[in-house]
């Protein structure tokens, strides 16, 4: 839901307002939102860069969704000119109709495709996707959290993983890989991680079985099968991975383009074996879910670097360089 600006204040967002490399973001003065009845106003301490961000401003999307991508974020430039699908903080203001939070509760949240988080503040409905803060973990490890479990809980469940499934996680090292490996650990599965040499140590550390050093080794050769493949990174087929998926095999297309959602389409025609693609659902239950899962310890943040709210355009130029490990943290600083 896009915040209810009032003209009562302002604060400061980091925006866009053309499609383009790191240097379109710059600081901005915006109307302060105010929450609705049922809406919280979240004084957001931390958020994000994520690959998502990185796709939003440059529209750099997989094959054959460009034009999806314009008539979803706008087709002549940006709709929504504030990005960031993360942030955690503490709840400044509630409207008259909330129960569920108070002033001075610290949360995270996850609004996804709406974006906004790259700003001092957020309205949120009590009821959408937020959630009290684990105690364990600080603003800046919460806010890391959603995009990649969000993500991987939707694939791993749409998968129907079980308990020794085989699984082979493409592109480990990253937001959405760091918590697959450890979800899946979670759900009982042996995890192998492909990755590239500096982060074979970190994918390891996370439960993965094994590793695989994709700068030295070709998983397809290897002569091992899987129940389940999941690419995060878009840099696999179908074709390439029927060979090593099992009977009844599932490749997890996280990056999927056009290809990929057809191969979904006419895969089950074909045998045994199956494509799953498509967007990850956003849902309400997963933000408790996850934040019992970093309490208990089964799901740790992965944070490559941080960065000043002032500093926004280096953070989007390091993601897009494609080599950060786990996520690009964004501290929101207020006067």
């Amino acid at each position: 839901m896009t915040p209810d600006y009032a003209a009562t204040g302002t604060m400061r967002a980091v925006v866009y307002r053309r499609y383009g490399g790191p240097e379109v973001v710059e600081l901005a003065d915006v109307p302060k939102p105010v929450p609705r009845d049922n809406e919280v106003l979240v004084r957001i301490h931390a958020t994000t860069v994520t690959s998502g961000d990185w796709r939003v401003r440059t529209l750099c999307v997989p094959t054959g969704l460009g034009l999806v991508a314009r008539l979803a974020f706008g087709f002549t430039g940006p709709r929504q000119p504030i990005m960031g699908s993360e942030m955690a903080g503490t709840i400044e203001a509630v409207g008259k109709d909330v129960t569920r939070f108070r002033v001075g509760d610290e949360v995270f949240g996850f609004p996804g495709g709406s974006m906004g988080c790259h700003a001092q503040y957020r309205t949120m409905p009590e009821d959408g996707r937020l959630a009290r803060k684990p105690a364990n973990l600080s603003f800046e490890e919460a806010a890391s959290l959603p995009f990649g479990a969000s993500t991987s809980l939707h694939f791993l469940r749409t998968a129907g993983i079980r308990p020794r499934d085989k699984v082979l996680v493409i592109g480990a090292s990253g937001g959405v890989g760091t918590a697959m490996v450890q979800l899946a650990k979670h759900f009982g599965a042996e995890v192998t991680g492909v990755t590239s040499t500096k982060n074979l140590t970190l994918v390891t550390s996370l439960g993965a079985d094994r590793v695989i050093d994709y700068t030295k080794h070709d998983f397809t050769t290897r002569g091992e099968t899987y129940d389940i493949v999941v690419d995060t990174v878009g840099g696999t087929s179908f074709a390439r991975c029927r060979p090593v998926l099992r009977d009844k095999g599932r490749l997890l297309a996280v990056a999927a383009g056009m290809p990929e959602m057809l191969a979904a389409l006419w895969s089950p025609l074909t045998g045994s074996r199956r494509v799953i693609a498509g967007p990850a659902a956003e849902r309400v239950e997963d933000l408790p879910e996850m934040a019992a899962l970093a309490e208990t310890g089964a799901l740790k943040p992965v944070i490559d670097r941080r960065y000043g709210f002032a500093q926004m355009a280096e953070a989007h130029a390091y993601v897009e360089t494609g080599r950060k490990r786990g996520s690009v943290v964004v501290s929101v600083e207020h006067a």
